[in-house]
């Protein structure tokens, strides 16, 4: 207490407190707040998340599973037929789109296959459009050289044959038990209208509407095959950059990985098999022309390498037919070549085949048996040619993903 006549004690400091000689903050009096509109607090207020609500401490907003159990069987009846709906339309639709998907899968095999040339150009100071149009010019000229070779001659040989073939079938007649036997049953004459009334065309193409039908499809597949050839070369760093993209940042330097290696086998193996084919057409065309074919070396060349692309029965077929040309000369000939055909169907399964796709492809012979031989069952000719590409890819990502993964659990 002081007296009425004793000033007010000031507040002393507290001991270390520095000596300023300001008045204290809490002593001053404090600054007019910046008028703040009324109605911009009351939307920051409104707009600002809402906490969760908190119960016993525990975060009540967590994912919380639910069992299938817990859930209305009307609900779970109404998802399953919608999913199963869903699954049997893109069945449907790719089973109606298979003939556009195996073009687009054979295309892009192509490209694959040719993007080394091109590569290889495009590193030597060649722009890549011009380095694709170099490629496609040289594969296009290989192609119209190999009709050139095979067309004519197959068709003069195939109307010789059609207009002898009666003179063949009356000369079986000479023969008493053929002779027996066609007077019973009439064959050789059967035969024979067979061959003069025109319905040997009409039985293998279903008419003059078939044939035509046969002849636009396989022109058209042939475009639109070389036109996506050209496009997946002309594009093919973009489309992997695309792919790339698809992958979480986190995952990318492995999907990338894992990508180029999918993309090098498939283009390794047909890069490998365009150099096989190129092998087996040199050694028969030399082959050839050393007995004495020379006149039907060229189409017979043609006629190995178009089969060498068909995978474990190629070589056999064109190894029959080359014989039986051959056959058609001399006897001595014909045993000669098909000696020769022998040994290069051994030397080509055994050293050129393996030295070729040991780094690109590295299948197991029966991996590879089973492949083309599924692969033909399900898409023909085209489907053999592109399951062991695709059965090595699948086997990659076996050997980085699943097994691993595997190894880890």
């Amino acid at each position: 207490m002081t007296t009425s006549g004793e000033p007010e004690p000031t507040a002393q400091p507290a001991p270390g407190t520095p000596q300023t000689g300001r008045t204290p903050a809490s002593a001053r009096t404090p600054a007019t707040p910046p008028p703040t509109r009324t109605w911009l607090r009351k939307w920051r207020r409104t707009t600002q998340p809402t906490p969760p609500d908190l119960t016993d401490g525990l975060d009540i907003t967590r994912d919380h599973r639910v069992s299938l159990l817990d859930r209305n069987p009307i609900q779970i009846g109404f998802f399953l037929t919608i999913g199963a709906m869903a699954a049997y339309g893109v069945v449907t639709l790719v089973v109606s789109l298979k003939t556009v998907v195996v073009l687009v899968l054979l295309s892009l095999a192509i490209a694959l296959g040719l993007n080394p040339a091109v590569d290889w150009l495009h590193h030597h100071s060649v722009r890549r459009g011009v380095a694709v149009l170099m490629v496609a010019l040289g594969l296009i000229g290989l192609l119209a050289l190999a009709g050139w070779a095979l067309v004519p001659l197959v068709s003069e040989q195939v109307t010789i044959l059609l207009a002898r073939a009666p003179g063949y079938l009356e000369n079986l007649r000479q023969n008493p038990q053929i002779a027996a036997f066609d007077a019973q049953f009439h064959v050789i004459d059967k035969a024979v209208d067979f061959l003069t009334s025109g319905e040997l065309i009409g039985g293998l193409f279903g008419g003059l509407v078939g044939a035509g039908q046969v002849v636009a499809n396989t022109v058209f597949s042939v475009i639109i095959t070389t036109v996506l050839t050209l496009y997946f070369l002309v594009t093919l760093p973009s489309i992997k950059e695309l792919i790339y993209q698809l992958a979480p940042s986190s995952r990318r330097p492995r999907v990338k990985y894992l990508a180029n290696e999918m993309f090098k086998r498939v283009g390794g193996y047909v890069s490998g098999l365009f150099l096989v084919v190129l092998i087996a057409m040199s050694v028969s065309f030399l082959f050839l022309n050393v007995v004495g074919l020379s006149q039907y070396a060229l189409a017979l060349t043609v006629v190995v390498g178009l089969f060498a692309f068909v995978p474990l029965v190629g070589t056999t077929i064109s190894m029959i037919i080359v014989s039986i040309v051959a056959f058609s000369f001399s006897p001595v000939t014909g045993l000669i070549t098909l000696v020769f055909y022998l040994v290069y169907q051994q030397v080509d399964a055994y050293f050129i085949q393996p030295r070729i796709f040991s780094h690109s492809v590295q299948l197991p012979a029966v991996l590879v048996m089973l492949a083309a031989i599924s692969g033909g069952l399900l898409l023909g000719l085209v489907g053999a040619i592109l399951a062991i590409p695709v059965t090595a890819a699948l086997l990659l990502l076996y050997r980085e993903v699943l097994q691993p993964h595997l190894d880890r659990t």
